[in-house]
């Protein structure tokens, strides 16, 4: 079925249901940024598959809202299609509402799928869809109804993140969690987020690509804990460990049940901003507290082994990588591309002990393409790496003992000036952040102008965020803490000690290049009320594209260091003709 008639199909069951609009999100019942293909319903009805977006259809227009990581791939993907790209500069805004106010009616109707949203997101957009008499209904699946063929829900089993990697035991994270339940004086506990879920019950699972996860719910009382999961996802043997640890399990669908039949004096702790709207009108109880779970704060301040883990798959990740940069110079010009690369990179971090998945789709950009911020190179159309142009390479890998999350910008020929005064000050950028000392209780959007001053006195910027938290052997991009600018919810969490953050500023010329340089940065302590970093990622950094006399002396001792580390930390793990091509990569300048 062409995307012009899954609109048209849409549009008739809009008319059926006297529906004046119809909002598709990317997300799944669990709010999860990447889904199970089951639940990629805005991708299946647009054709944009970028993964953050809304479409909104009405009897005549439809739109795609998403923001800039995704404009050029919006406008490619869409373009002559149903759909008209919005871009979105303000990710905490929800523009399409806006929208929906100005083309509706008074008194119109609006319709979608309440498992897909949050309930603080229902919430806002009742709100403001009422100040012009706009209903908003969350009952209505449309999709399942014109989705033909559509996947089923993943039946992959759950495996145990065992101790060894994890560094605390279930029982441990449990009595964590019933001691914030105790403080906010709540019964009940309920968890709908797949990643909380793996890291309190010390699980994972192959249920979403790249994020080793599992569709599941937790409830947690002050007696018992509930882990409800589809039939025959945990095996015998894991479900025996549970029972042991009075870990009741019960199927997936249950958890509506169990809410619907709770004790009226029963209080639940939730999370308006990650428990779905439907799952949160199943629940029984009046008595509702609503708070930031506690897990999402406790998986972000690693433990000493999860911390240990992070340096050691580092060494294996950076080893993956010479040997994959070592093969691309062999062979860029001899019909290798994009696409290519893409395999290549999955094929030299699987050789790695404890490989498990790439942590994402990787990001290979060759000339224009790097520009377009989260590039996915298809067989079919990627680039050939032929010629003179900047190669940007985002990836990461996702191994039993951790996540890597690295990008690098290179160059094949000689870059222009302009090139190279581009690159060197989001080199600088990076260095500015990498070397902060800053005190306790610093926000992300505090720091993160530190990766941009140098771009903005040159009246240059990015426009996405400059870092993310990342898991531990969990998702690629993990809350709460994050560089980002303005007003995002992430921007205003301290950094804290031990939390994990990527540090990637970036710049991009539309159609014609792209550049950013990531690194994984460890907040650890420098001194009496202070903090600082300690770089991770273990791979060299670009020097044949730097302006040396835009780099200050501080700035050259810091890459000399950090290159010195590199191939200390790498060459023992080398061949004799990698250790040789690492040493020329690492070089002082």
């Amino acid at each position: 079925m062409s995307i012009s008639k899954r609109v048209s199909s849409l549009r008739n069951l809009l008319k059926e249901h006297h529906i004046q609009a119809y909002i598709i999100p990317s997300s799944d019942p669990h709010q999860g940024e990447y889904v199970a293909s089951h639940w990629e319903a805005r991708a299946w009805v647009s054709g944009f598959t970028g993964s953050a977006g809304t479409a909104v259809v009405t009897e005549h227009l439809a739109g795609v809202w998403t923001d800039s990581r995704y404009f050029i791939q919006g406008e490619r993907q869409l373009k002559n299609g149903p759909f008209e790209l919005h871009k979105v500069y303000n990710q905490g805004s929800p523009q399409y509402i806006d929208w929906l106010l100005e083309h509706l009616e008074e008194g119109d109707l609006v319709a979608c799928d309440g498992r897909l949203f949050s309930k603080k997101l229902i919430t806002s957009y009742q709100k403001k869809l009422a100040v012009k008499n706009i209903e908003l209904k969350t009952s209505f699946d449309l999709i399942s109804d014109i989705w033909e063929g559509r996947p089923p829900l993943p039946g992959d089993p759950i495996f145990e993140h065992k101790i060894e990697f994890a560094g605390e035991s279930r029982t441990s994270k449990i009595k964590r969690i019933r001691g914030e339940m105790k403080k906010a004086g709540a019964t009940h506990h309920l968890i709908s987020t797949l990643d909380d879920i793996a890291w309190t019950f010390n699980i994972r699972g192959r249920d979403v690509q790249f994020n080793p996860v599992a569709y599941a719910y937790a409830l947690i009382t002050l007696h018992k804990a509930t882990l409800y999961v589809k039939k025959g996802k945990v095996d015998p043997l894991l479900e025996d460990l549970f029972i042991q640890e009075n870990i009741d399990i019960q199927p997936y669908h249950q958890i509506w049940k169990d809410l619907n039949l709770m004790q009226s004096e029963s209080v639940i702790l939730i999370d308006e901003n990650t428990i779905s709207y439907s799952l949160y009108q199943s629940i029984n109880t009046q008595y509702k507290i609503n708070n930031t779970l506690p897990t999402i704060k406790f998986k972000a301040i690693k433990n000493e082994v999860e911390i240990q883990h992070f340096r050691n798959v580092m060494v294996k990740d950076g080893v993956a990588l010479v040997k994959f940069y070592g093969w691309l110079e062999e062979h860029a010009g001899k019909g290798i591309t994009e696409y290519d690369l893409v395999q290549k990179l999955a094929e030299y971090r699987g050789q790695q002990k404890g490989y498990f998945s790439e942590s994402f789709n990787a990001i290979v950009g060759f000339k224009g393409n790097g520009a377009i911020v989260h590039y996915r190179p298809s067989e079919k159309e990627a680039l050939e790496i032929r010629g003179e142009g900047m190669l940007l390479v985002d990836s990461g890998g996702q191994y039993l003992d951790g996540t890597t999350d690295i990008t690098r910008t290179t160059y094949f020929g000689v870059p222009t000036d302009q090139e190279r005064d581009a690159y060197t000050r989001v080199l600088k950028g990076n260095i500015e952040l990498d070397r902060a000392v800053f005190p306790e209780g610093t926000l992300g959007v505090q720091l993160d102008t530190l990766a941009r001053l140098h771009l903005w006195r040159n009246k240059m910027d990015f426009l996405h965020g400059t870092g993310h938290g990342i898991g531990s052997f969990l998702n690629v991009h993990e809350g709460p803490q994050g560089f980002y600018p303005g007003i995002a919810s992430r921007s205003r969490v301290a950094i804290d000690e031990f939390m994990v953050t990527t540090n990637e500023p970036g710049y991009y010329e539309e159609d014609q290049f792209g550049i950013r340089i990531e690194n994984c940065l460890l907040t650890v302590k420098a001194g009496k009320g202070f903090l600082k970093f300690e770089t991770l990622t273990l791979f060299p950094i670009e020097t044949d594209l730097i302006l040396m006399p835009m780099l200050s002396r501080e700035e050259v001792q810091w890459l000399n260091e950090y290159h010195s580390r590199v191939y200390e930390r790498l060459s023992p793990h080398l061949n004799l003709k990698e250790k040789e091509w690492l040493k020329s990569k690492c070089a002082h300048i």
